[in-house]
Parts: structure tokens; sequence; C-alpha cells
């Protein structure tokens, strides 16, 4: 379908946007126990949703079983096998994709050598092998996703390809979801990784306290959803996020107040408070004191 029949706001969308999902075929597929594939190697992503029996994956030698409501994201170039359990009959639904970039200038499309960790913004050490693995309920959005996509690709209709392209921007969202479910639940029992992670948030309040940064901003820098991040920071440091944030900058402004003659409301501006009344409650508060007082003690 040409793109001159799109609406002028979807061919907007289509000519502004970088990196882009290209999804380049889907399909439903069904096998019995006396099937097997043979080595395969692709240039783009495969991903494999199993909606009923059992297979085995042998992806770069590293054998996975796969059973109902699995997903696996075999990456570029990894070579794979798959060998249906004897006894059993496989429902598959299968989705080849790409990512390309295109040059708005240039109205030209390049592929591109993305990875999915980049995309969905998930780069923990755990996901960087061939493949990726999730389980998710026969109920879950991807899979009503996957579904769709099948669907459009297969009826052609009048927007089917702009519309591939939104459902599949959709699908990877709700992938780094149950990636970011995963990678905290990984991380429960592991003090170790809990330490360097709160770590790794200290040293970026401590980077950017003077900005307005939020539990959102810190809680993201380490991929963690705001509840859990905050119950293992206070569990690691004894504070809340925000409270470490705030005693951050009065320390800083009291080293300030001590060491400098900048006013007052100067200080408040640099340490990262929006108003000075803001910042003398709150240096108050912590500190019993006012920051004239603190100054003035402290140079007594």
């Amino acid at each position: 379908m040409g793109s001159e029949l799109f609406p002028k706001t979807w061919q907007e969308f289509m000519h502004s946007s970088g990196y882009m999902p290209v999804v380049i075929n889907s399909i439903e597929r069904h096998f019995s126990d006396d099937w097997s594939q043979t080595h395969s190697n692709h240039e783009y992503y495969e991903m494999v949703y199993a909606k009923k029996g059992i297979s085995v994956f042998e992806i770069e030698g590293i054998k996975v079983t796969v059973g109902p409501n699995d997903i696996i994201i075999i990456k570029p170039h990894k070579m794979h096998t798959l060998k249906v359990r004897e006894g059993s009959t496989c429902e598959f639904i299968v989705l080849h994709f790409s990512f390309a970039m295109r040059d708005s200038r240039k109205g030209i499309t390049y592929p591109s050598d993305i990875s999915i960790e980049d995309f969905i913004n998930f780069y923990t050490g755990q996901h960087t092998g061939p493949f990726l693995k999730l389980k998710v309920n026969h109920k879950n959005d991807i899979i009503t996703l996957l579904n769709r996509i099948v669907a459009e690709q297969s009826e052609e209709q009048f927007g089917s390809d702009f519309l591939v392209h939104l459902l599949i921007l959709e699908l990877f969202v709700m992938i780094s979801r149950v990636l970011k479910l995963e990678w905290e639940r990984s991380i429960l029992e592991d003090s170790p990784q809990q330490k360097e992670l709160v770590n790794l948030a200290v040293q970026f309040i401590r980077d950017h306290y003077e900005r307005e940064i939020s539990l959102n901003d810190i809680c993201g820098y380490v991929f963690l959803s705001p509840s859990y991040f905050a119950r293992i920071f206070k569990k690691e440091t004894g504070y809340s996020p925000i409270s470490f944030l705030i005693n951050t900058r009065i320390e800083r402004a009291k080293e300030l107040l001590a060491n400098t003659d900048e006013k007052a409301s100067e200080i408040a501006l640099s340490v990262g408070f929006s108003t000075q009344q803001r910042f003398n409650e709150t240096f108050k508060k912590i500190t019993g004191m006012t920051p004239l007082e603190y100054r003035k003690k402290m140079r007594t």
C-alpha cells in the first residue's frame, strides 16, 4: 500500500522516527513429534511463543526446554535447532523481526545493528547470551499482541503496515516490563548485587544532587521499580532515597556556609533547592539551626 494513502499524521510519524522495529514475517505453526528443524541461522531476530506442547531448542550449543507460555527470543547469527519432544504436538507463533534506521532527509531505510537490550533499555549481564527466555501467562498482553501482529500481517487491510509498527513497539514495552520483574526477582536474595546497585544509586545522587532529580530518576538509573528500589536502598543505607538526597544537599550546604561568603539564597540554588524558604525550613529541621545561625556558629 503506497504511503500516499496514509493520513498525513501517519506519514509524519513514520518519516520522523529513528530506529524502528520491522516485522519481516509472522506465522502460526503446528508440529508433531516426528518433526525436527535442522541447523538454522538468521540475520534477524526470531521470537517463538509456545502455545502448546514441549520442545527442545539448542542455541549455540545451549539446550533449553520450551513449554506452554514460554517465549524464546533468538538473536541474529546464532545457530539453533528445534526438536519436538516425543509424544508431544506443538503449536507456535513465530515472529521474525529486525531494526531499521530511517534517514528522513534521504527517504532511505537502513538496516541497524541495534541490540534488543538497547531497544528495551535492559542491559544486565545475565541477558548477554545468544537468547532470552521469558515465561508469561496465556492471558498476558504479550500474547495478545503477538496474535494481533499475526492477524494484521495475514489480512493486509488498510493501514496494516503502520499498525504492525505500533504493535511491535508496544510488544517491546511489555517485554521490558517482564524482564524488569525478572531482574528484580533475581536480586531479591542476592545481597552483594543489592549493595552494588545501591552504591551505584548513591554515586548517582552525589553526582547530581544539585539538579532537580526525582525518585524515578534515581531508580531508573539502576533499572528498578520505585517501590522495590526504595526498600533495598533503605535496607542498605538506613535512609529513603529522597532523604539521602536531601541530606546530601544539606551536607554540601554546610560546607559552603562554613567555608565561603556566598549568600544563603545562592547556596540554596547551588545545592538543588528551588527556593530559599524551602532550603531554610529543611536546613533547620535537620540541623536545628537556620543557615545563618550555622554559619555564625562555625565562624566563632
